[in-house]
């Protein structure tokens, strides 16, 4: 069950930086830090449950 947490989590995270670049691409702002924050939550919530993912120095949780 773990395993597919993690997975899922992973998932996630791809698809939310994947949006977010697209926002940047087209110089939507909003969506941009909507997606951030995204990324966010979910590097906390893997944080939470001791997963580590990778993560870029402008994703660094600020808590």
């Amino acid at each position: 069950m773990a395993e597919v947490f993690d997975q899922e989590l992973r998932e996630q995270l791809d698809r939310a930086r994947k949006e977010l670049a697209a926002a940047r691409a087209v110089g939507d702002d909003e969506g941009a830090e909507a997606y951030r924050g995204r990324i966010i939550s979910l590097l906390r919530i893997a944080r939470r449950h001791g997963i580590d993912l990778p993560h870029t120095p402008d994703e660094e949780i600020d808590d």
